[in-house]
């Protein structure tokens, strides 16, 4: 898995999150500031322990 970090058409900084298969996992919001973008991605990153709730 990696992610891939890039600007949209607008400008504002996105993520997404793709598999071995080089498709796309997970993507997040728009971000106008590229450290927001870089937090969420940690986030993201350090959330392999956080509980799984079927509802």
């Amino acid at each position: 898995m990696y992610f891939t970090k890039y600007r949209d058409n607008q400008g504002y900084w996105r993520w997404r999150l793709s598999g071995g298969n080089n498709e796309t996992i997970a993507s997040g919001e728009a971000y106008y500031n590229e450290a927001d973008c870089d937090h969420v991605i940690n986030l993201v990153k350090g959330s392999s322990q956080a509980p799984v709730y079927r509802q």
